[in-house]
């Protein structure tokens, strides 16, 4: 067994203070009783889970962005597989910002780093540090693992994954499936999602004209460019074009066919561009009518497009975030049910059997 790839010295003023695990809750009160100008927020529990190096300090810079709009208790939590000899660590802190220009708005930071066989531990640790009065929101970092089991996931509130960091997406879809049979109130917030908005409301706004909407029946062929590592987004985009015009999948056998509700073919071409951002085009051709909604690498904005002959009609909207905490900061503004997510995800993973 390779040695552990994740020190973190006790000392780590980026965590807080060290404490023993047994006197979090005492030491967490010793910390609000030495500033009676602190006020203790919290709307929800915010669970942070990773098994990458390193990532209990990145998360912590996150969770003090995070906490200027979003109240919450924090949990941190870093595990390190590589070590097998079992060891609990833990680190407190409260990220504080001013209210008024006077008094400071704080938010509970708690850190974990973990050593061993964790499954039962992770779980028992976690789930005694809630604020039980609060809702749990569980950021899931990177590929899923068996610390993934029906008794986490049942307590869990929202569950924020990334499902384009999955080497297979398919796999692990059919694993939160599997777990989450007993929690049917599960609200899924995926950033590969979250990453088509504005060209999902570009796409709806340009279909509103009614030229465009004239030409929907005669949709022949949807292309879409997307960067390698944001396959996942492009078919998101697909599959929610997919459902909304009420089209199905005739083939998925190597390559996605679709064909419309009149029963006609509709070509789907997907091109991957190593300079692109996640997404950088979708064209929808019908006959001499083009609707497209670009964003050039290095653009702040997004640009929609409507051309049929001499009619022609554009508009720009702001670009997407790309960084994790950008995301789940719009995640966490948005909230909701994500209803449409869970609309469009049985035909997303139809086409990634493609």
């Amino acid at each position: 067994m390779s040695p552990s790839t994740d020190p973190i010295p006790d000392v780590c003023p980026e965590l807080g203070v060290a404490v023993p695990v047994a006197a979090i809750d005492r030491e967490l009160r010793k910390l609000w009783e030495q500033d009676d100008a602190r006020t203790n927020a919290s709307l929800m529990n915010l669970v942070v889970y990773s098994e990458k190096p390193g990532a209990l300090i990145e998360n912590s810079e996150i969770i003090r962005s995070l906490t200027r709009d979003h109240a919450c208790r924090a949990i941190l939590v870093g595990i390190d597989r590589t070590e097998p000899t079992p060891s609990l660590r833990a680190w407190i802190t409260a990220h504080c910002h001013l209210a008024d220009g006077r008094k400071s708005v704080c938010c509970e930071q708690i850190a974990f780093h973990l050593t061993g066989r964790v499954t039962g531990r992770f779980r028992n640790t976690v789930f005694a540090h809630l604020n039980s009065d609060l809702p749990l929101v569980f950021w899931w970092q990177g590929e899923l693992s068996d610390i993934l089991t029906e008794s986490l996931v049942r307590v869990i509130d929202r569950f924020i994954i990334d499902s384009s960091a999955w080497a297979n997406p398919a796999t692990s879809f059919a694993m939160i499936e599997e777990v989450s049979g007993s929690n049917p109130d599960l609200i899924i917030q995926d950033h590969a999602w979250t990453r088509s908005w504005q060209f999902r409301v570009g796409i709806a706004g340009l279909f509103d004209d009614p030229v465009a909407l004239h030409a929907l029946p005669h949709i022949q062929e949807v292309e879409i460019i997307h960067h390698p590592d944001h396959r996942n987004t492009a078919l998101q985009v697909l599959a929610w074009l997919a459902v909304q015009a009420g089209w199905k999948i005739v083939s998925n056998k190597g390559s996605i066919k679709l064909e419309s509700s009149a029963g006609s073919e509709i070509t789907v071409a997907l091109h991957a561009n190593p300079t692109s951002p996640p997404l950088s085009a979708v064209t929808i051709r019908a006959g001499a009518t083009q609707v497209q909604v670009t964003q050039k690498t290095g653009a702040s904005h997004v640009e929609r497009t409507l051309d049929a002959g001499a009619y022609h009609a554009t508009s720009l909207s702001p670009i997407d975030p790309t960084t994790s905490a950008e995301l789940v900061a719009v995640q966490l503004a948005r909230g909701g049910r994500n209803s449409l997510y869970q609309k469009i995800l049985p035909v997303f993973r139809a086409m990634l059997e493609a």
